[in-house]
């Protein structure tokens, strides 16, 4: 049977915005949809621009890879800038695709589509509904904006002008419009562009859709986000600067959008039929909490800050599930989705997946290498088509109105230079975003030699450089944003707080943080920032206590949610750590860290069955994910008593590790290990002395650990000396037998002053609390790390009877080890640091 699909875009679109509508009855149509299909949440990609995002979602690719990087671009011909074009993208999309397969598609509005591809069917580009003419004057249709020209006289009459909009249509968006002020009389102009730009493009889509053959259509409408950005500020609850006439006014603008979109969706299915697949999805959310934005920062692309990190998706028609929620969705699986549905290949460099859980009877995919490298006909322009001054400017105006771009400079070898750097911006932040930061950083690098907006590109880089631990470059670049803006020096502690850790000063971060967690003046992701920031110095309740501001700020955030919960596992709180890590899942499901503190918590709650079900779904959400199956691991050898847990085989490489603090032993259990059979992975580039006549046994590059850990598979099957403080520091895809050293304090203490030559010397002040710090988080640390098992092994044990201790070790290990080799190594005249205590 033959597939057709409809493809609705909504812009902005927003989950926390439909639901409370939806539990209204205000959206039946979309209501309906739901209730015959699935929904879920759709991650959005940095940064988030709809020309860029849009251009993914129609070819299953990164902007990298498609070529559209910003709102617009650079006419190489004519010299001058422009609203981005179709010509820009580098990859075939759907339609192309199809075309190839012979299949027909209508297009309407798709940002960017201008100018119109020769395709089987039909295109209608982003420039259609653009007013060029007062209402009483010529309007013709911008040259190239739709595809084919026969359809042009039947088109050109479908559209609308602001100016034909009256009260009636005015009113159910703002029922009091009457009582507008003259100062505020441009809030109705930009509401009667984005309805009647909209209104346009949905007369051409279900004209299409009724007197045209089709096998796709996809329409896209702006009308939510644009409405989000005039009007945001205005929806309920009222902000305290928000006047409450004004907000009295404006309140019911943002429900009358989405009600509108409702009402046009409605037509469309009703078009559609029963026996087409229907997706309406959006690029990004919107932010509609106390956290709105009332003015845009003087900064690139301000009012993309506003756009919340993940859109919506509902899907319903042949083949799909009904009543159900669809998990982990991107919006760059939409395409690699629907050719899949279509019977045909997907492209092998597509960066989305086919959403398998949507359908009721999932089957693999076919692949092509790439459509790209396929030759033939696919409905592609063989040129670029001079654009069209009037529509251009009427759609550059728009894009300045809603502060997307800078109005360009009257001097055109400036602007065009100014948007050549804004385009490599992007760029760089699509490789940020896709965690390739080396070419991220050659990019900035060059762009902080411009003159103008060098501080917006300073502040990137340096968080390139603390993601790539290079703390040294990164204080450099800091120093250079405070010389050129003074205003910065306050508002980057938290960055030299980071950079301050990453170089080891320790306490000056301390006082920082502290400095900053005092503040009153607070936002949810400076808290959340701080928060993390205590957690790494392990101050747990410290960072509980930001992260619950975290929330406080943003309830609904799920990371915000889900730090807290961590926070609470390291103060051995399960029940509340549970409560907010479920709150993190309900509120995105695709959540596999979130789902792993769950699994933490039940554990810690004697709930073991419960438990290995959530690290099960954090596997199965995350297969990479080694902490969850290490937990699963050792959760089926305690759930199930046939087996011993030490029996059953791990996929995970196992390292065995003797630690402790320095001069508590661990030098003589490596030596012992090897006399036993255990080979150690030691370099001997500290050689021994008269504090360890028989050798150190350590390996250089442990030293480093908390800088590179990648070295690790060195150890497999070995025996490795690693420090107590250190230990953190050891990866999560690695198992470790840690036998680790206990010696009293005041014998490490004593020892540590002798080797260092302070013999007799007053104990430096506070190294003893410091010592039994260290020592209390990381039993902590241990006890919620999966992939660790510790024997503690007492110093004076070893010592006074070695055989013992080995056999005990020998077990741990579940090795057969030489115990009386072992106990060979031990000399009780080294004893030489005994406290008597009495």
């Amino acid at each position: 049977m033959k597939k057709k699909v409809l493809l609705i875009g909504w812009d902005a679109a927003d989950w926390n915005i439909i639901n409370p509508l939806l539990q209204q009855g205000k959206m039946p149509a979309l209501q309906g949809l739901i209730n015959r299909g699935v929904k879920g949440n759709l991650s959005t990609m940095n940064p988030p621009y709809s020309p860029m995002l849009w251009t993914s979602v129609a070819t299953g690719k990164t902007p990298d890879k498609h070529g559209v990087l910003g709102f617009i671009e650079i006419d190489t011909e004519q010299q001058m800038v422009r609203p981005v074009t179709v010509s820009q993208r580098k990859t075939r999309a759907l339609w192309n695709i199809l075309h190839h397969k012979g299949m027909k598609s209508n297009l309407v509005g798709w940002w960017p589509s201008h100018p119109a591809e020769p395709i089987n069917g039909a295109v209608v580009s982003d420039l259609f509904p653009k007013p060029i003419a007062k209402y009483d004057e010529p309007w013709p249709l911008a040259p190239g904006c739709v595809h084919p020209k026969s359809l042009c006289n039947e088109l050109e009459d479908l559209r609308m002008h602001p100016q034909e909009l009256t009260g009636a249509h005015i009113l159910p968006f703002i029922p009091r419009a009457a009582e507008i002020k003259n100062e505020d009389q441009k809030s109705l102009q930009i509401l009667a562009k984005i309805v009647s730009h909209n209104t346009s493009l949905h007369a051409a889509s279900t004209y299409l859709m009724e007197n045209k053959e089709w096998d796709f259509t996809g329409v896209y409408y702006d009308m939510i986000d644009h409405f989000c950005h005039g009007f945001m500020k205005f929806y309920p609850p009222k902000l305290p600067r928000v006047s409450k006439e004004s907000f009295e006014i404006f309140k019911d603008v943002i429900d009358g959008a989405y009600i509108f979109q409702d009402m046009m969706l409605e037509r469309s299915l009703q078009l559609a039929g029963d026996d087409t697949l229907v997706v309406v999805m959006s690029d990004h959310g919107y932010v509609s909490d106390n956290n709105r934005m009332l003015e845009h920062l003087d900064m690139h692309a301000a009012p993309a800050l506003e756009h919340r990190e993940f859109g919506m998706i509902v899907m319903a028609g042949p083949g799909i599930r009904k009543n159900e929620t669809v998990y982990g969705a991107s919006l760059l699986d939409i395409t690699p989705t629907l050719l899949h549905y279509m019977g045909l290949e997907v492209g092998e460099d597509m960066d989305g997946r086919v959403l398998q859980d949507v359908f009721t009877t999932p089957t693999s995919p076919k692949t092509i290498p790439s459509w790209d490298q396929i030759e033939g006909d696919f409905g592609e322009l063989e040129k670029e088509v001079k654009g069209d001054a009037l529509s251009e400017q009427a759609a550059m105006e728009q894009l300045i109105e809603l502060g997307y771009v800078d109005r360009p400079d009257i001097n055109m070898e400036k602007a065009i230079h100014e948007t050549k750097c804004d385009l490599r911006f992007n760029l760089a932040r699509v490789y940020l975003g896709k965690q390739e930061y080396d070419k991220c950083e050659e990019i900035l690098r060059e762009l902080i030699l411009e003159e103008s907006k060098t501080t917006t590109y300073l502040v990137d880089l340096i968080q390139v450089c603390l993601l790539k631990e290079n703390y040294s470059e990164a204080r450099n670049f800091l120093e250079l944003l405070r010389q050129k803006d003074a205003t910065k020096a306050g508002k980057t502690k938290l960055t030299e707080a980071k950079i301050l850790l990453g170089e080891g000063n320790i306490q000056k971060a301390k006082t920082l943080l502290e400095e900053l967690s005092e503040r009153t003046s607070m936002t949810g992701i400076i808290a959340l920032e701080l928060g993390k920031l205590f957690m790494s110095l392990e101050e747990y309740e410290k960072a509980a206590e930001q992260f619950q501001k975290a929330v406080d700020f943003q309830p609904q955030n799920a990371k915000n949610q889900h730090a807290l919960a961590k926070a609470y596992i390291q103060l051995n709180q399960p029940e509340k750590a549970l409560d907010r890590a479920l709150t993190s899942v309900e509120l995105v499901r695709h959540f596999p860290d979130a789902h792993y503190t769950v699994g933490q918590a039940l554990e810690m709650m004697g709930d073991k069955e419960n438990a290995l079900n959530a690290y099960r779904t954090a596997q199965l959400l995350q297969p990479k994910l080694s902490r969850a199956k290490m937990a699963v691991e050792n959760l089926m050898g305690k759930v199930s008593q046939s087996e011993k847990a030490s029996e059953n085989v791990s996929e995970f490489p196992e390292v065995i590790v003797v630690s402790g603090l320095p001069r508590s032993g661990t030098s003589m259990m490596m030596q012992m290990l090897a006399a036993g059979g255990v080979v150690p992975l030691t370099d001997n580039v500290r050689k021994e002395d008269v504090s360890n006549p028989k050798g150190y046994f350590e390996y250089e590059k442990t030293k480093g650990l908390h800088k590179d850990n990648s070295w690790l598979h060195e150890a497999e099957g070995k025996v490795i000396k690693v420090v107590a403080p250190l230990l953190k520091h050891l990866p999560s895809n690695f198992r470790y037998k840690v036998v680790f050293m206990t010696r009293d304090l005041d014998e490490v203490l004593a020892s540590q002053d002798k080797m260092l030559g302070r013999v007799g010397a007053k104990p430096q002040e506070g190294v003893r609390e410091s010592f039994e710090k260290e020592l209390q988080k990381l039993d902590q640390r241990i006890e919620h790390e999966p992939g660790f098992e510790v024997i503690k092994i007492a110093y004076k044990d070893v010592v006074e009877n070695p055989k013992e201790p080995a056999k005990l070790i020998a077990d741990f290990l579940n090795k057969e080890l030489d115990i009386k080799a072992m106990t060979d190594q031990v000399e009780a005249k080294l004893y030489r640091n005994r406290v008597m205590k009495f």
